[in-house]
């Protein structure tokens, strides 16, 4: 059943970012720009990490799960550290992610032509 949930939860943060684009004719930024803020407010609000424990990989794998990564790791440091730790949880908790899209399309540029 998890797999169930996981599947349609997903796939309707994925209808709402296609929709965005669709219907609101929002660029491709704009829609991941808005996806990470919305996944930011949930988690402000307390609201992304239940829907995390209900779907799991539906919850975690879209963008809205960075947007959820940054306030948490910023309100885990903030707890630690005080108000410096806002910014170093961060890039603490996101460096991974960061990192890794930097390296593969790196790796991708050099692999393929790029355009431009």
């Amino acid at each position: 059943m998890i797999f169930l949930w996981a599947f349609l939860v997903g796939g309707v943060i994925c209808v709402i970012g296609q929709l965005l684009m669709d219907v609101m004719k929002l660029t491709p930024a704009h829609t991941m720009s808005t996806l990470v803020v919305s996944g930011a407010v949930l988690a402000g609000f307390g609201l992304y990490e239940p829907l995390v424990d209900f779907a799991g990989a539906g919850a975690t794998v879209p963008i809205t799960s960075f947007g959820n990564s940054l306030v948490q790791g910023a309100m885990e440091e903030a707890n630690q550290v005080g108000l410096i730790g806002i910014i170093t949880g961060i890039f603490e908790i996101t460096s991974a992610g960061i990192s890794a899209a930097i390296i593969f399309g790196f790796i991708a540029a050099l692999v393929f032509k790029p355009k431009g």
